[in-house]
């Protein structure tokens, strides 16, 4: 800037990076330096609000990110979600209504598309790519990292009804000889979601889905209240018995009601791990099938006016 007439400043030249990445690096992002007249559509006003929400949503929870997504206009919520990183979009799209997930994916480019699938949780990309056309779909998957795409390819295979279609393949696996310390350390890693951080699942090696043999499930609430050197294949629920794919969901409902469990492992006839699925799993499939939409809406919120 630089001063004017009288007492007034005019600005003569702006600097200009990119906004996510100068949200999380600052100080690394190159900036470029343009006179003001080099752009005519510039708006002051509105960077300054595109920047303030953005460093806002950084710290939001994903259903609230989601929420401000569902409340822009879809050009607005496009222009958005270019702006948030492949994390915080995929997060993002997985709290929204069925639809805008499916519109909001298709109005990226491939490319970007691909890489926000890449960090959705595997269930819920397939649930996503599901939605799609054949095409779009297919698209997707090929520019996405093989082993990705594969975990969504398999899920694909199943119903989406049943324990195999919910499932996530990524919980936490362990090795007879772990200790409670390894196991603890594999629950205590911050992008686990709560749910499946609830058990740890023992598994002859390899320790990937689908694994080796399944051995059995430890309970997080017994590995917090052990030696941080015992081995978690003393501490195994032998009452648990796991899912095969083909469970339905009233007979996976009925698992969790049982057991009062957040997790549950699912296995092969040949008893590999394959997955494991979360109570947040089945209650996106009981609900109503507009229930994320119900909920922008305020219709699954109570009514504060009827609070005591």
């Amino acid at each position: 800037m630089h001063a004017g007439r009288g007492d007034d400043w005019e600005v003569a030249k702006v600097a200009l990076r990119d906004i996510p990445k100068a949200l999380q690096f600052p100080g690394r992002v190159p900036v470029t330096i343009v006179p003001w007249q080099d752009v005519p559509d510039f708006s002051l006003s509105a960077l300054e609000g595109d920047e303030a929400l953005l460093a806002e949503m950084i710290d939001m929870k994903p259903a609230d990110v989601a929420r401000e997504l569902h409340d822009m206009a879809p050009e607005r919520r496009v222009e958005v979600a270019h702006a948030l990183d492949d994390r915080q979009l995929a997060d993002a799209i997985e709290e929204l209504p069925e639809d805008e997930q499916v519109d909001l994916i298709t109005l990226l480019d491939p490319e970007r598309a691909a890489d926000v699938l890449e960090e959705m949780d595997p269930d819920d990309a397939a649930d996503l790519i599901a939605e799609l056309p054949d095409d779009v779909a297919e698209t997707l998957l090929e520019r996405m990292r093989p082993e990705d795409a594969q975990d969504v390819r398999d899920l694909l295979a199943y119903e989406d009804d049943s324990a195999g279609g919910m499932m996530t393949p990524e919980p936490v696996i362990v090795a007879p000889d772990s200790t409670v310390a390894d196991a603890l350390a594999l629950v205590r890693v911050e992008e686990v979601p709560p749910a499946l951080a609830g058990m740890v699942f023992v598994c002859r090696p390899p320790l990937e889905a689908p694994t080796g043999r399944y051995i059995g499930g430890v309970h997080l609430q017994r590995l917090l209240r052990e030696p941080p050197s015992t081995l978690v294949s003393a501490l195994i629920d032998n009452e648990l018995r796991p899912l095969l794919p083909s469970a339905e969901l009233a007979t996976v409902s009925r698992y969790f009601a049982t057991y009062d469990v957040l997790v549950v492992p699912v296995v092969d006839a040949e008893r590999h791990l394959l997955g494991a699925v979360t109570v947040d799993d089945v209650l996106d499939h009981m609900l109503p099938e507009d229930w994320r939409g119900l909920q922008m809406e305020g219709a699954l919120t109570p009514d504060e006016d009827r609070r005591g």
